[in-house]
Formats: C-alpha cells, structure tokens, sequence
C-alpha cells in the first residue's frame, strides 16, 4: 500500500489513461456496427490464423470467401493471402494471433453465451480484440512506469511521461482506431523485454533471463525484423563491467542459457509449424519481392518527411532526443543508446516502401517508444524550467491529437502526403474531408 502511496500520480494517470481510451474505445467501436471497423487493413492477416485454425481448419484461408458476403464484413479481405505456384499461406506473422488467443477465445463464448454466430468475426471477436489492444497498452505501460523508476524518475515526471506516450504519439491511434495491427503487442512484449533485462543484469536473477527470453520469441513471432531488441542489451546493462557480469553469469549457468534457447526456438517455431502445413517447407520468405535495401536507406524521409515522418507527425519523440544529453556523461549508455537507435532507423528506413503504405505515422517505431522517453523522462527531471517543458508536453500532445483527428478525416492522406497538403491544412478540424486517391489529384 505504501508503495502506491508513493506512485499516487502514476497511479492517477494510469487509471484516467485506462478509462479515457475505454470510454473512447466503446464509443468509436462498440455498437451500432461499429465493431466492423476493429479488424482492418493488415489486421485480417494478423488476425485470420485464429478462426482458420479454431474454427474452420483451413490454412488455405478459403472461409473467408464466405465471410465477405457478409454485409456486416465489408472491411474484411483476402489480400493477405499469397498463391505462389499453387501454394497458399498467409503474408503476415502469427505472433498478433497468439498475444490474441485468450481474447478470441472470450469472444467466441460471449458469442456462445448470446446466441450469435461462432464463426471468428461476429461482434464479441472483435470486440475483444480492441479489450486484447487496452489490456496490452496498459500492461505496457505498468512496464513502462517501472523501467522508468529503474532511472530514478519521480513519481509525477512518470505520469507525465505515461500520458505523453499514449495522447502524444500514434499509440492512441493504434489502439483505437486499428486494434488489429501488430504494433500495440509488440510494444508490451518489448517493455517486457526491457524491464526483464535491466533487472537481469542487476541482479543476475536467472529467472528474469527466461522472461526477457519468452518477451523476445514473442516479438520476434509478432514481426521478425523486432529481433533488433536484441542489440540494446549493452543499453539495458547499463555499464560494460555489468554486461560482462551478465554475460559471465550465463556462461557459467551454460544449461539456462540452453534451456534459454530452446525456449526462443519453440516460440518462434509456431511460425514455422504454420508454414510446414501451408506449403509443406519450414522456411518461407512471405514477402516474396519485397525486401530491403541496406544500400539505399531513406533515414531523412523516414524521420522528416512529409509523407511519413516520424518526428513530423510524433513531433514529442524529437524533443526525447534532448534528453540524451544526460547520457552524455555516461560514453557506454549514450553511445549504446545512440547506435542502437541507428541501427533500428537504418534497418526499418530500408524497407523498400520505407512509409509502410497506409498508416499515421511512422507506426513500424511503436515497439521502440520506450526507448526514447527513458531520455525524454530524464530531461523533463533535469530541465531547468519545468513548467515551460510541461507546457511543451502539453503543446506536443494537442498538435498529436489534432494530426490523428486530420488522419482519420482526410486532411492527412493515408499514405500519399506532401508538403503543399500537409501546409494547406496544418491543425486544421473545420471540415470534413475523404481521403480518397481523387481527392489528392
């Protein structure tokens, strides 16, 4: 009780946090038919492996022939599906589908329990896939509140930090308006990841090893190329001398560091089983022609452009940058920290469309959010004149918040911005606009 006496300003914004982005959830999605809108764009692959398996047994995918008919599934599609010489599997990744599993398993006996159809898409499943979205923001977000006091940040600056993750990035987009995508269960799992590291290389505690462990076969099983969490473990160590002594620990304890592996290997193997049934091999590459290209990165547009740039459109990220300053008198922690996120903007600009298509945001950066507001955490501490950086914050939330309202309206197109557009209607709300392909002619 003590200890959340001593977090009453976290506590307070997590539970304002919780219920503002249930109120907002239930309003935009919940009724009416709304809830046909919850599984959209890539969330029918993510999403297509747990009715494929559970309910029809088909890994071809054909049932959903059949479920498009269905005027209430106007929003679900097939173009996740590829057919390579015959063969037919599903373009994305199962991870979603097993941080999923528990709650398709609640729809589908709400559903039982009222008498509507059982057939993976009526209205329960996919209301609680927006309740598996919540509940996994908000156990990151525990995560997220610990990793931060690991640092030493007080109470109120986690608060403040906790409301500018969600209201001031494209997380409260992800949570309420595409449930469906991979993003929001990779950002927990990678919170895990962080949490359960840091307090490895403290402790040397082998059990908090299998946990970051399971956290990264989970999201490497969600999105592959998230593996990259792997390369920010000199960060989470937090010293040389401590990543020595981590490292050290699991040389001599050789078994653990088996079973560790085992462990990685029978997560990420779910994938692998899955494609073993759908095409008879157990490596597939699903992307069949596109790829990366390490020789020609787009870092500059992926992080200023108007089309999609990170801090553009999550301009509150740029101001963490600040914060690394702190670090600057710690060499291994800044550069440690400094290089990774090189190394994840390198990889991730290199996709051959390094705007990810439709999306607010540069989502494919949602996983790597905790990373940058340990820094911004610890300028908003260590700033001179907190009331103008908390006015800042404030500022940075609102012009995010006014950018969501203008994606979700048209103003921001889904994937074709530019700069006469983004100026045209910069914080603009006074119209409706579609954003369709003519309407950006």
């Amino acid at each position: 009780m003590s200890y959340l006496k001593s977090l009453k300003f976290t506590v307070f914004s997590f539970c304002c946090i919780a219920i503002i982005l249930i109120w907002i959830s239930a309003n935009l999605n919940w009724g009416d038919g709304r809830w046909n809108n919850i599984i959209k764009n890539d969330g029918n692959g993510y999403y297509a492996y747990l009715p494929a398996i559970f309910i029809y047994h088909d890994l071809t995918f054909n049932f959903i022939d059949n479920i498009v008919n269905d005027s209430l599934n106007s929003n679900i599609n097939k173009e996740f599906v590829t057919n390579e010489n015959g063969v037919v599997f599903n373009k994305y990744y199962a991870g979603t589908s097993v941080a999923l599993l528990p709650f398709f398993a609640l729809g589908h006996i709400t559903n039982w329990i009222y008498g509507l159809p059982l057939d993976g898409y009526a209205v329960y499943y996919r209301i609680f896939i927006q309740v598996a979205a919540l509940f996994y923001l908000l156990f990151g977000l525990i995560l997220f509140a610990k990793i931060l006091g690991f640092y030493g940040i007080k109470d109120l600056i986690i608060a403040i930090s906790m409301t500018a993750i969600v209201f001031g990035t494209n997380i409260f987009y992800y949570v309420v308006s595409e449930p469906s995508m991979s993003h929001i269960y990779s950002f927990a799992f990678v919170n895990l990841f962080v949490y359960s590291f840091i307090n490895y290389f403290k402790s040397l505690h082998l059990r908090f090893f299998i946990i970051g462990i399971v956290a990264l076969g989970m999201v490497t099983l969600i999105r592959p190329i998230n593996i990259l969490i792997f390369f920010s473990l000199p960060f989470l160590a937090g010293s040389y001398v401590a990543l020595s002594s981590g490292l050290k620990c699991l040389t001599n304890k050789w078994k653990v560091s088996i079973a560790g592996v085992i462990l990685f290997i029978m997560i990420i193997s779910v994938q692998l089983i899955l494609y073993k049934i759908e095409t008879g091999s157990l490596i597939l590459y699903s992307y069949a022609n596109e790829g990366f290209n390490f020789l020609n990165p787009n870092m500059v547009k992926f992080m200023f452009s108007y089309r999609k740039g990170l801090f553009l459109y999550t301009p509150i990220l740029f101001f963490s940058l600040f914060g690394m300053a702190y670090f600057i008198k710690d060499k291994f922690k800044f550069l440690s920290l400094i290089l990774f996120l090189f190394l994840v903007i390198y990889i991730l600009s290199s996709w051959w469309m390094w705007y990810y298509g439709g999306s607010f945001s540069q989502r494919v950066m949602i996983e790597y959010y905790i990373y940058f507001f340990i820094p911004f955490s610890m300028l908003l501490q260590k700033i001179t004149f907190p009331k103008m950086a908390i006015l800042m914050v404030i500022f940075l939330i609102i012009v995010c918040q006014i950018q969501t309202y203008q994606y979700q309206r048209g103003y921001i197109h889904w994937s074709e911005m530019n700069k006469e557009k983004y100026w045209d209607n910069f914080l603009r709300i006074d119209k409706v606009l579609k954003s369709t392909d003519k309407d950006w002619e």
